[in-house]
């Protein structure tokens, strides 16, 4: 693929990642406030779409490794803040936490399926 192209695409991906980001903490916010509730299931396939994105632009080889252990430790850490009730600080972490493993979780599968190609693959 030609320089260009590639730095294009690498672009798109990095802009696909930094708004997945910025949906999830506006709608994480407004999810534990009690805002927004009916918007969720389309919220959702939006940060689904930007993480397959995310996945198939953003991830080379070499950092696969790093972005699946990564995910993995974002993922185990939900709901670890629900305790804390302080101006509802718990509630709004976990539910951003939740919809950033959501943007993740795609681009965690694309990011696996790519790892285990590379090790399938022969040569």
């Amino acid at each position: 693929m030609a320089k260009g192209k590639s730095n294009i695409l690498g672009i798109i991906g990095f802009w696909a990642f930094i708004l997945g980001l910025v949906i999830a903490v506006v709608f994480g916010i407004m999810a534990a406030l009690g805002m927004a509730m009916g918007a969720m299931p389309a919220i959702i396939i939006v940060l689904i779409i930007l993480g397959l994105v995310v996945g198939f632009l953003n991830i080379t080889a070499k950092e696969i490794l790093l972005f699946l252990v990564a995910t993995i430790a974002l993922i185990v850490v939900g709901g670890v803040f629900a305790p804390l009730k302080v101006l509802a600080i718990g509630n709004m972490l976990d539910s951003i936490l939740a919809l950033v493993a959501t943007l993740m979780a795609p681009a965690a599968v694309v990011a696996a399926i790519k790892a285990l190609w590379a090790v399938g693959k022969p040569g």
